[in-house]
Order: C-alpha cells, then sequence, then structure tokens
C-alpha cells in the first residue's frame, strides 16, 4: 500500500499545481475583469497599476502554471510576486501572516518556490514536451 502511495507523488504534484494555479488564477481575474468577483470596491484595477500588473502576472502566469507550461521560471516569477506582495502589502500590518491578512500570498510565494525547482509533474505540457 506505501509503495502505491509513494507513487502517486508526481501526479499529486502535478494535481497541486493544477489546484493551485486554478485558485490563483481567479485572483487576478478579479483584478482585471471584476470575475469571479470585483475588487472591494466591485472595480478592476486601473491599466498600468501595479495591481494591474500583478493581476496581469496572475492571469498570465496563472493560465501557464494550469496547464503546465514553462512551470519552472513562471513559478519563480510568480513566488517573487507574491514575496513582493507580502511584504509590500500585508507585512506593515503585523508580522504574523494570519494577523495581517497574507497568509495566501505568503503560502502562494513558497508554492510557486517549490514547484521552481520541482517542474509540473507528469500531467503538463512541460512533460509532453521532454521539459
Amino acid at each position: 500500500m506505501l509503495s502505491k502511495w509513494k507513487a502517486a507523488a508526481p501526479y499529486l504534484l502535478s494535481l497541486l499545481r493544477i489546484a493551485a494555479a486554478f485558485i490563483f488564477l481567479q485572483a487576478g481575474t478579479m483584478k482585471l475583469f471584476a470575475w469571479p468577483a470585483g475588487m472591494p470596491n466591485g472595480a478592476t484595477a486601473s491599466p498600468f497599476t501595479q495591481v494591474w500588473v500583478g493581476g496581469v502576472l496572475e492571469v498570465v502566469g496563472g493560465a501557464l502554471l494550469l496547464i503546465g507550461l514553462c512551470t519552472r521560471p513562471v513559478a519563480f516569477v510568480l513566488a517573487g510576486e507574491m514575496a513582493v506582495a507580502y511584504f509590500q502589502f500585508h507585512f506593515p500590518q503585523g508580522a504574523w501572516p494570519i494577523v495581517n491578512n497574507g497568509v495566501g500570498a505568503a503560502l502562494y510565494s513558497f508554492v510557486w518556490l517549490y514547484f521552481s525547482a520541482a517542474g509540473a509533474g507528469p500531467w503538463s505540457v512541460d512533460a509532453k514536451l521532454g521539459r
């Protein structure tokens, strides 16, 4: 039983990437398209603002990670984006992520950093291309 569970690890890696990217992508669509919900004021980000650039990174990067294309470099860039988001917007509100509402940004930063090293897993375009 344990050997079968260990053998599932690469597929669970792909599943984690797909689920995380799907949720992450929604952060970008909220900023750019007010879908599935708008930003707190119901609007979208103004073009070329820092929030808009973040939304573009989240939509494009999230879509690439969802399908597993160019996973390592895209995940590395998104890990940096989330680290900047955490330290710029959340950390000034307090040191603890649970207190400063930065759990998502902190966790995504480390998840994407992991994927930048681990790759996309077998269920990915990268795997089909032999990367």
